[in-house]
């Protein structure tokens, strides 16, 4: 499922930047767009995490998010202005948001038995594995043909396997949480305090990140790269993120938190290296990039869930991803306006950002005992 789902969407944020350009989007608009997609895609995780706790329709809620997620993808191929396109990208990010929580709850279950770090790792590598040959598939498509609506159809195919296969999921494991096994869950009245840290580096991370389409907006309108190329760097991206996880994740399960100390200075280069460097500093740049992401994609879900009891876990993620997305907004917002005046603002802003975080996730790993390997 996840293979099939981040083949689709993650295609499309390969060249959607790109494609807001040539429908007549000005940089900001991409930013604000581009962040307010994020800030929705994280923002409505705290909904969607409520009511899953609250209905414990699991399966219900993270059907209905995918099918809004996967039918937005292929439609922008019919969208005839940016303003359009907007919509559908904002779409796109409200159904991943329904999904997630209630998706990530019924993960742990499995995590419980396998090490949160390994388990979370492994999806978020084939999350990668979908968004590496996605990308790559939509480059032979520009390449050959030159027509983004064309690409942007092409993905229905991918979205539909995904359905089908989501169908056949809900049928084969109705009660996920039967894949825990027997044994207690720690019940607390509230969420720790090193949630409270944790969450607050994280929301400086997701402050400096750039994302993606706005990226490529810079790759595209400064000339670094061909159009073609747009995509396949993405996907290098997407590799990085898919390999960074797998790695990390087993380190977390060994480690702890402590690993995202080293990670968050390495990962904050990606900054300088995009938008001052020729297109192999970029290229670098971007794998930087996406291990950073794919870093804190598979960390995020693997460290909430021993904080939390399982009666209240999906609305911790819902909370957790809810502020990341808020940030990651303000970020985006704030990076579109430094990118019109000065790309050196931006660089600064950016690694800034990143270097922030490293005390709160120092406080945070010496306050979380180091998970258990299964």
């Amino acid at each position: 499922m996840s293979f099939f789902a981040d083949f689709t969407y993650e295609s499309s944020r390969a060249i959607v930047g790109p494609y807001f350009a040539l429908l007549g989007a000005s940089a900001t608009a991409v930013a604000v767009i581009t962040g307010f997609g994020e800030l929705l895609g994280y923002g409505f995780r705290l909904v969607s995490g409520k009511l899953s706790d609250r209905t414990r329709q699991f399966w219900p809620i993270t059907i209905f998010g995918y099918v809004v997620q996967m039918a937005s993808v292929p439609l922008l191929a019919l969208a005839p202005s940016w303003q359009l396109a907007g919509v559908l990208v904002v779409l796109e990010r409200l159904g991943r948001a329904t999904r997630n929580p209630p998706r990530d709850v019924m993960l742990s279950h499995a995590a419980k038995e396998m090490g949160y770090g390994w388990a979370f790792g492994v999806h978020e590598a084939l999350d990668q594995l979908g968004a590496l040959f996605g990308p790559l598939a939509i480059a032979v498509v520009l390449a050959v043909r030159h027509e983004y609506r064309l690409a942007f159809a092409l993905l229905a195919i991918p979205a539909a396997i995904m359905l089908l296969l989501l169908g056949y999921a809900r049928r084969t494991y109705p009660a996920p949480e039967d894949l825990a096994g027997p044994g207690a869950e720690v019940k607390t009245g509230g969420l720790p305090r090193v949630f409270w840290i944790y969450l607050f580096g994280a929301l400086l991370v997701a402050a400096g990140f750039a994302d993606y389409p706005f990226m490529a907006f810079h790759l595209e309108t400064r000339r670094v790269l061909p159009q073609a190329w747009i995509p396949v760097y993405y996907a290098v991206g997407m590799g990085a993120s898919g390999l960074g996880s797998l790695v990390f994740g087993r380190i977390f399960d060994r480690v702890g938190l402590v690993v995202l100390l080293p990670l968050t200075v390495v990962t904050s280069l990606f900054a300088p290296l995009v938008f001052l460097g020729n297109a192999w500093m970029a290229l670098l740049g971007v794998a930087l990039w996406g291990v950073g992401m794919g870093v804190h994609e598979s960390l995020i879900p693997a460290a909430v869930a021993p904080m939390t009891s399982i009666e209240h876990r999906a609305s911790a993620y819902g909370l957790f991803t809810a502020g990341y997305g808020i940030f990651w907004f303000l970020g985006s917002v704030l990076i579109g306006l430094l990118y019109e005046r000065s790309r050196i603002a931006v660089v600064v802003f950016c690694v800034l950002a990143e270097v922030a975080a490293l005390p709160f996730f120092l406080a945070a790993s010496r306050r979380l005992p180091r998970p258990r390997t299964a």
